[in-house]
């Protein structure tokens, strides 16, 4: 699982790379808490363009991310999510998530 980052006024995008699964949820989740304590963000964005695989640990991670986002007073936005990931999004409903916001 790769984490890259590029912050740039008040946005944080956040790319995601490799496979997002149960084995490797974990190690996403406190890379991207540092990333928020470091910029405090506005918005924060998840590219899931580079993301060969993504199951429900995946959803529970955007989930997490988009109620820290919303304490801070931010949102969160999901981008270019793959073939593969875009139907995990959809069978989760993520559009219904508050302060999640679905680009493509």
């Amino acid at each position: 699982m790769g984490i890259d980052s590029i912050f740039d006024s008040g946005r944080l995008t956040v790319y995601l790379s490799g496979e997002l699964d149960h084995h490797t949820a974990r190690g996403a989740c406190m890379g991207i808490d540092e990333l928020l304590d470091e910029y405090m963000p506005s918005e924060c964005v998840l590219n899931l363009s580079s993301l060969g695989f993504m199951d429900s640990s995946g959803i529970a991670l955007i989930a997490r991310t988009s109620r820290r986002l919303a304490a801070l007073g931010g949102r969160l936005y999901v981008a270019e999510p793959t073939k593969q990931t875009m139907k995990v999004l959809d069978a989760a409903g993520i559009e219904r998530l508050a302060g999640v916001a679905l680009t493509k």
